[in-house]
C-alpha cells in the first residue's frame, strides 16, 4: 500500500493529511482567516485564537494543586509546577547552569556568545541581546509610553512597570517576605 503525502509547494514539507498541509501553507501566504472578535488580531489557525479569546474572558481553568494559581493554559501551568519540584531538566553545555526552562537556557547560553549584542541603539550606541530590550531602551528617545493605568492614566514604557503599579489600586501584595515572622504584623 503507498503512504500518500501531501507535499508544500513552498519548502517541500510533507503531510499525511490535506488538511494539516492547508494549515501550513498559511505560515508562507500569511493568511490568518480567524479573527478575534475583541481586538481584531488575527490567526493562522483556530486553535490560536481560542487561545487568544482566553486574554479577553480573563478564564484560567488550569490550577496549580500546590499553590492554586491559575492559568489559561495547561503549558504555562506544566511550566510553573516545575518551581514547586525544583526540576531543572535543561543544563548550559559550556558551564553546567541548569534551568527549569529551555527558553531560559537558550537566554543563558546568549551569555558565552560573542555574539551576545546584536542589537544596537544608533543613538546612543548602547547594545543589546534582545530586540525587545533595545525597544524598550529607544523609547527613552521617543519618550513613547505606550502602557497606560485605566485608572489614573500614568503611563509607563514597560507593561511589567504598569502591572507593578497596578498594586497600589489592587492593594495586592503578591510577594511575600521570608523574614517576616507569620504572627507578627509589621511591613
Amino acid at each position: 500500500m503507498e503512504d500518500r503525502r501531501f507535499s508544500c509547494q513552498f519548502c517541500n514539507k510533507k503531510f499525511k493529511v490535506n488538511a494539516k498541509l492547508k494549515t501550513h501553507i498559511r505560515i508562507h501566504t500569511g493568511e490568518k482567516p480567524f479573527s478575534c472578535n475583541t481586538c481584531h488580531k488575527s490567526f493562522s489557525e483556530k486553535g490560536g485564537l481560542n487561545k487568544h479569546i482566553l486574554l479577553h474572558t480573563g478564564e484560567k481553568p488550569h490550577s496549580c494543586d500546590v499553590c492554586q494559581k491559575s492559568f489559561s493554559m495547561k503549558g504555562d501551568l506544566d511550566k510553573h509546577k516545575l518551581i514547586h519540584t525544583g526540576e531543572k531538566l535543561f543544563s548550559c553545555d559550556i558551564c553546567q547552569k541548569s534551568f527549569s526552562h529551555k527558553g531560559d537556557l537558550n537566554k543563558h547560553k546568549l551569555l558565552h556568545s560573542e555574539n551576545r549584542f546584536l542589537h544596537s541603539c544608533n543613538i546612543r550606541h548602547k547594545k543589546f541581546h534582545k530586540k525587545s530590550k533595545l525597544n524598550i531602551h529607544f523609547r527613552t528617545h521617543t519618550g513613547e509610553k505606550p502602557f497606560s493605568c485605566n485608572i489614573c492614566q500614568k503611563s509607563f514604557v514597560e507593561k511589567g512597570k504598569l502591572s507593578k503599579h497596578m498594586l497600589i489600586h489592587t492593594g495586592e501584595k503578591p510577594y511575600l517576605c521570608v523574614n517576616r515572622s507569620s504572627d507578627t504584623n509589621q511591613a
